[in-house]
């Protein structure tokens, strides 16, 4: 082995709250965890003003805030967090082989993978100015909807995802306008015909958003277009939800790991292992159904768990730790 190449007992890819969570269990397993925290440091709560449904924060929390204390808790039981990310793997043998930035090479006794999911937005210029002012553009309903109780609000989408959190907003805000862009939903019947049923749901067909239109500050409405008759309107409203799928930052690990046809990586049930052996995932790199921080959270302990005990599998030298069960 060449010089160049560092060897670690247990690599986390990725920082949100999966990875973190990994990383403290890790660490206190003493499997010595060293963590790199890819293209956006702490995931994606870092673009979350307000925490509020969060375990063990009362008063609540922003998404940055959080993730720093988070961090700080896994660098207090000497987790090496790292900037970088991670650009090319080998699973094809042991050890496991990644690359840092390219250049870097990395064998792995254990990798724990929590890179996450990236939401899709419209990519207009106006939806990601009040994206980034936390201002009323969210791609959460469960996370956000809160904050917009009584109020008005507009979601765009017309898969399964998007009827139910057109549905889950209808009990909370006053009225929820649902652009679909097409003339006909993409979900099942169940979940279209739910949203037709609701009284304080309407769906506008065949219509697009046109601008985000705010303040400077906030969202104040949206303006739309009909692309079959091309007359524009102006909705008032206060937040505007987008569900139109994420993504999940998984590309690498394609030809490795087994994936579905979305890109999420499959587990086993019940447990954090991929079909790699001493390779495990957890966060919203395998989760399309949740998506939330605390159900993160709990696959990275999950993780770190399930990667300690294949290590001692593997080498009766490394002792299972009875620290993380206090």
């Amino acid at each position: 082995m060449s010089d160049t190449i560092e060897k670690v007992k247990c690599l986390i890819i990725g920082s949100g709250p999966a990875g973190y969570t990994a990383a403290i269990y890790a660490a206190r397993a003493n499997m010595a965890p060293v963590l790199y925290q890819g293209t956006q440091p702490g995931g994606q709560l870092t673009t979350t003003n307000e925490v509020e449904n969060f375990p063990g924060y009362p008063d609540g929390i922003t998404g940055p805030a959080m993730m720093i204390e988070l961090q700080k808790q896994a660098e207090r039981f000497e987790t090496d967090v790292r900037d970088g990310w991670i650009t090319k793997v080998d699973f094809s043998e042991k050890p496991h082989k990644v690359w840092v930035n390219s250049t870097k090479e990395i064998h792995c006794d254990t990798v724990i993978i929590s890179t996450g999911a990236t939401a899709k937005y419209l990519g207009l210029e106006s939806e990601q100015k009040y994206l980034k002012l936390g201002g009323g553009v969210s791609a959460c309903a469960v996370c956000d909807g809160f904050f917009y109780r009584n109020h008005e609000v507009v979601i765009v989408g017309a898969g399964d995802s998007a009827c139910e959190e057109a549905h889950y907003l209808s009990k909370l805000c006053k009225k929820v306008t649902m652009l679909v862009r097409k003339d006909e939903f993409r979900a099942s019947k169940i979940m279209a015909q739910r949203v037709k049923n609701t009284e304080n749901i309407e769906i506008l067909f065949n219509t697009e958003t046109e601008e985000v239109l705010g303040d400077g500050q906030v969202v104040t409405g949206v303006r739309v277009i009909n692309n079959k008759t091309y007359e524009k309107t102006e909705i008032p409203v206060t937040g505007f939800f987008v569900a139109i799928g994420h993504k999940p930052n998984t590309d690498i690990f394609n030809g490795f790991l087994k994936l579905d046809e979305t890109g999420y990586i499959i587990n086993e049930p019940g447990t954090a292992k991929t079909n790699i052996e001493g390779v495990f995932v957890s966060g919203d790199a395998a989760d399309h159904v949740y998506r939330q921080a605390v159900t993160a959270a709990g696959t990275g302990c999950m993780a770190a768990l399930d990667a300690e005990r294949w290590l001692a599998a593997q080498d009766s030298t490394f002792e299972v730790s009875t620290s993380n069960y206090n």
